[in-house]
């Protein structure tokens, strides 16, 4: 993604020059997860192999669980779920709570004055099915209280059947890590934890602390008091108000969205999380390297895996 970003700032330098200078455009691209370097190690949903990594975990998944006692999934159409996780019926929708898939929150004051903090894009092409208790906890490995380790008399494996899926594509996972406080184990480990310890270190920076405070002091200035954004955005206020956010919520966060454009504080504190993000992928490339060495192996050990289900998928010509 660095060549990405390079020809973003190329970009950029040329509207200046032809005197079409954009701040809220500039910040729009600069908030979201790909105008970071350590993006490059992370899976791109909508590439083609992410695309096929996700078919094959799912072509394996549904013959775990089948093999666990659901039949039923011998006829799953995987087209229908293969670039989603599953979700736990009866579990409040990701619209319920604050925030958006931006790493620094709304930066668009009329979409924020529309929708408040509730501002989530919806694709309904890639949306999470939701699945019985029964069938989720088989197919993830991930248990409530009261829920059972077994499905129909079998044990249910480690991370459900598409972690045991992940394994066959991936190899055996590195060894779990704490991120945020979340016990994180996969291929993308190292990133994940490398990009949590960049964010950390950015906040403490000096320059993304003035930036906080331009940004408060101009929040204060019509009336709303925030030392940070985030204080603003995980205002419990905010909480339990899908698809109706308060004339409140949305004067704030339009606030909120005006205030980080008049202050350039998505291009400042970007500025600085990429700063640590860059000497992180300087001491780590060796790890960082058989990470991609990992998912490009990954990629063609799908390909095998969904051409041998298509073969075994056609029927036998009568001899």
């Amino acid at each position: 993604m660095l060549p990405l970003a390079l020809t973003g700032l190329l970009a950029l330098s040329a509207c200046q020059f032809a005197g079409d200078d954009d701040p809220a455009g500039d910040a729009h691209r600069l908030n979201s997860m790909q105008a970071f370097p350590l993006h490059a190690y992370y899976p791109d949903p909508d590439s083609d192999d992410a695309k096929v990594i996700g078919k094959a975990e799912w072509v394996l998944g549904k013959k775990c669980m089948v093999g666990l006692g659901f039949p039923g999934f011998a006829t799953l159409d995987t087209r229908t779920v293969e670039a989603t996780y599953p979700v736990r019926r009866g579990y409040p929708a990701s619209s319920s709570m604050p925030g958006d898939d931006s790493p620094y929150g709304v930066d668009d004051p009329d979409r924020a004055a529309d929708h408040g903090y509730h501002n989530r894009e919806q694709d309904d092409s890639s949306q999470p099915m939701e699945w019985p208790v029964d069938q989720y906890v088989a197919l993830t490995g991930r248990y409530e209280t009261g829920d059972s380790r077994r499905a129909h008399g079998h044990p249910i494996p480690e991370g459900g059947c598409l972690g045991e899926a992940g394994r066959k594509i991936y190899g055996p996972p590195p060894k779990a890590r704490k991120v945020n406080g979340v016990r994180v184990s996969g291929s993308y480990t190292t990133a994940a934890e490398l990009w949590s310890k960049a964010a950390r270190q950015a906040r403490k920076d000096p320059a993304w602390k003035k930036a906080d405070r331009a940004w408060s002091d101009c929040m204060r200035e019509k009336g709303f008091h925030y030392s940070e954004p985030d204080k603003a955005l995980y205002d419990s206020a905010w909480y339990g108000t899908a698809g109706s956010p308060s004339g409140k919520e949305k004067k704030t966060a339009a606030a909120d969205a005006q205030c980080k454009l008049d202050t350039d504080y998505i291009t400042d504190v970007h500025a600085v999380e990429t700063r640590f993000q860059k000497a992180a992928i300087g001491k780590h490339k060796k790890e960082l390297g058989e990470l991609r060495a990992a998912v490009k192996q990954a990629v063609e050990t799908s390909r095998t895996i969904i051409d041998k289900a298509s073969r075994d998928a056609r029927p036998t010509e009568a001899s």
